[in-house]
């Protein structure tokens, strides 16, 4: 079952990219059934609406939650592949037990922080007193299967940034499995509800978590969880968190924004607004997890090229993720534009519903023609072990541009809920142009001249 392995290092670096990335996209895209499948049945409730507003007010603590895994998992896995370019599987089987036990100990953290603190804090996140119990319901059960979640979407980078992208889409796969049985039976037959919903993640996560550890432990792993490596290390702690600060400031800032959008969403659109907000962050799923599989299948290559110093090859794999990262932007945002109530009634059919929100979209998703470049950018700079060049892009567009903009334009426009979401189009393409300005010197400086 284990023995299907790829060379990273294969001189046809095209064939390598998409005998990665097919598995790596079909595991994102059975990890987005995970995520909106949920959401789907939900939405079909008598009280759906209420019910999705209340959901989404918990999406910047599972937000938080999926940024600390990716300061772990996404932060040493390519430190691990940059070692087994160097030939070096000691060190990067030390990276791989660092980061099980601070995944560990931060799920557990994070449990009872958030156990306490629930109610006041989803208040804080703009609950209503109408979505308030349908928010406390599902966040209360959703953090007991919080080590469940940490240890599958942390680990799984550390399977397939060895090459056996296969093993890491079958673990997504199990879980989008047993998520799509439990679903209709928790929320419609048992009549669950959002209680349901969260119930059905946690035990689907529990199953992909045991399939990860077992390959984890198991022998026919290059990389494994070893005993002897289960000590917190300073030294590598410091490398794991400077690379994965990256793609957590990316998702933990997302978290900010989608707070500062629905205290200003439901100050001037209502609960409706709020809604409809729930419903794009779900097609915002849909569209970027292909788009993060793709860029699972090329980052191996990536970073295992970098550190056996085959420079040619790293470019043109640079080359392959912008052009694919671009194209399906374009491809997938026009569809969205073209057909906005085709995406929502996935969610919700009411007519009140799909005209809203139909509407934001065509606000909210205008920047993500040209987002794709920029995505092409972060993940090359985090692929190529380069931290801090693609954090300071996701600071500028989602910190100093997005979030002061969403407070900021409803003062000058008259549509102030248009003009909320507004903020995304603007910070979207002042921060593409800069981090194509950076990403032209980094690439010029560090892969042009080198052979």
């Amino acid at each position: 079952m284990w023995k299907t392995k790829l060379d990273l290092g294969s001189p046809n670096v095209k064939l390598t990219i998409l005998r990665l990335s097919i598995p790596a996209v079909l595991a994102q895209i059975a990890n987005l059934l995970y995520n909106v499948v949920g959401r789907i049945f939900i939405g079909q409730t008598p009280d759906g609406t209420l019910a999705m507003a209340g959901i989404g007010i918990t999406f910047p603590i599972t937000m938080l939650i999926a940024a600390l895994t990716a300061l772990i998992g996404n932060g040493g896995a390519p430190l691990a592949a940059i070692a087994l370019g160097k030939k070096d599987d000691d060190e990067a089987e030390k990276i791989l037990g660092n980061s099980f036990i601070m995944l560990v100990l931060i799920s557990v953290f994070i449990t009872v922080f958030f156990t306490i603190l629930k109610i006041p804090i989803l208040t804080m996140l703009g609950a209503s007193d109408a979505t308030l119990g349908y928010a406390s319901d599902f966040l209360g059960i959703f953090l007991l299967g919080t080590i469940f979640m940490q240890l599958t979407l942390g680990l799984n980078p550390f399977i397939n940034t060895q090459g056996y992208t296969h093993v890491g889409m079958i673990s997504i796969t199990i879980g989008a499995v047993i998520n799509l049985i439990l679903s209709p039976l928790f929320i419609l037959y048992l009549n669950w509800g959002v209680r349901g919903a969260a119930l059905a993640g946690v035990i689907a996560q529990f199953f992909s978590m045991l399939w990860i550890l077992r390959f984890l432990y198991g022998s026919k792993t290059r990389v494994k969880i070893r005993r002897k490596n289960l000590r917190l290390d300073k030294y590598i702690l410091v490398k794991i968190v400077g690379l994965g600060f990256t793609p957590f400031i990316i998702m933990a800032t997302e978290g900010v924004i989608i707070t500062s959008l629905n205290i200003q969403l439901l100050r001037f659109g209502g609960d409706m607004a709020v809604v409809s907000m729930a419903i794009m962050l779900s097609i915002v799923q849909i569209i970027t997890l292909p788009i993060g599989g793709f860029a699972q299948g090329v980052q191996p290559i990536l970073s295992f090229n970098y550190g056996a110093k085959n420079y040619d090859r790293v470019r043109e794999a640079v080359k392959i993720m912008f052009i694919g990262f671009i194209s399906f932007n374009l491809v997938s945002i026009s569809l969205l534009m073209v057909f906005p109530e085709m995406f929502i009634r996935i969610f919700n059919n009411e007519p009140e519903v799909i005209a809203a929100t139909s509407a934001a979209i065509r606000v909210y998703f205008l920047g993500f023609f040209i987002l794709g470049a920029q995505t092409a950018c972060q993940q090359t700079f985090i692929a190529l072990g380069q931290g801090k060049q693609s954090a300071s892009i996701a600071i500028l567009r989602k910190v100093l541009l997005i979030t002061p903009l969403i407070f900021i334009l409803p003062m000058i426009f008259e549509n102030q809920h248009h003009a909320v979401l507004f903020a995304i189009p603007i910070a979207d393409l002042i921060s593409t142009v800069i981090a194509l300005c950076c990403f032209a010197v980094f690439y010029r400086k560090s892969l042009g001249a080198r052979e």
